[in-house]
């Protein structure tokens, strides 16, 4: 998988990471990689940070 953070995070070591596949995304926290993630549906989450981007929540 190809992890990623968003670019506003720096050098911050606390924020989550998202891999993109096909119908999921997987989410996890970048100080505890190697422990569990959590998966959403790719439509959800599309919906949640369409949410987020437009200050909804």
């Amino acid at each position: 998988m190809n992890w990623h953070k968003s670019t506003y995070s720096g050098a911050n070591p606390n924020c989550v990471e998202v891999a993109e596949a096909r119908e999921r995304v997987h989410v996890r926290d970048t100080q505890y990689r190697h422990l569990t993630r959590i998966e959403f549906p790719s439509n959800e989450w599309h919906v949640f940070m369409t949410a987020v981007k437009s200050n909804e929540l």
